[in-house]
Parts: C-alpha cells; sequence; structure tokens
C-alpha cells in the first residue's frame, strides 16, 4: 500500500490522491512522466474511469490496467487489501472527523506495510505482483 486517503465524498478528485501519495514516495515529485513504466492497476468504478482522473494518469505516464467485472483474478489482491482494511480498521473504531481517519489510515497504512503485507510472504517486500505488475 503506498496511499491512502479518507474522504466524504469519495469522488474522482479524491481518488487520485493516494496515486499522488504513491509518485510522491516512490518518485519523489509530482511532474509530468513521473510514474513512467508503472502499471496502476484499478476497477472501473466511475472516479477511475472519468476523464479528469484519466487525464491525470496521461500526465503521470501511469499504464492503466483496468480489472474487469467478474474476474477475481485481475482484482484479488485489492480486495484482499479491503477485507483487511475493513474488518481490522474502519469497522474497529469510530472517527471524530475526517482528519482523525486520514491520520488513522496512515497509520494502518504503515502498520500493513510493516507487519502484514510482508510477514505473510516470508518477511518479504511484494515490490510486484505475481503478473509481473507494479501495485500501485
Amino acid at each position: 500500500c503506498v496511499g491512502v486517503h479518507g474522504a466524504k465524498p469519495g469522488t474522482r478528485f479524491e481518488a487520485m490522491e493516494p496515486v499522488r501519495q504513491g509518485v510522491r514516495e516512490n518518485v519523489s515529485v509530482l511532474v509530468e512522466d513521473a510514474a513512467i513504466g508503472i502499471t496502476m492497476r484499478h476497477d472501473c468504478d466511475a472516479q477511475y474511469v472519468y476523464e479528469d482522473f484519466q487525464n491525470e494518469m496521461k500526465f503521470l505516464d501511469f499504464k492503466a490496467s483496468p480489472a474487469f467485472v467478474r474476474s477475481p483474478e485481475w482484482n484479488g489482491c485489492i480486495e484482499r487489501f479491503f477485507r483487511t482494511l475493513k474488518k481490522n480498521f474502519l469497522w474497529a473504531r469510530d472517527f471524530k472527523d475526517i482528519e482523525d481517519l486520514n491520520r488513522t489510515l496512515h497509520e494502518f497504512k504503515e502498520s500493513y506495510n510493516r507487519n502484514w503485507l510482508i510477514e505473510r510472504h516470508n518477511y518479504k517486500s511484494r515490490i510486484r505482483s505475481l503478473s509481473g505488475i507494479r501495485p500501485f
């Protein structure tokens, strides 16, 4: 997990924030072609297919890899992450406000990357997925 962001409502503009976080964390700056050579897997929810989201993806030079409907092998990794996030984080506590949610989302992200993900794969980083696509 390289980016997390909670917002109300979850618009196409808000959907780009975790992507931006991932670019800043891995490349340092948000500039044209910053994500060249990186493929981003996403589902086909409306916020990811809107022109604004797609234009920013093109600006950063991400290669889009949309998951196909009713094809769990394409989307299973992120769905499992969301299950872990919901069960162990979102459903386990109440949040005072969006700032509290985002602060604890970042704590969860750090804990997940440090403990959950690595432990489940014999303490080896999962920089590349099984299909060779770098998850974002």
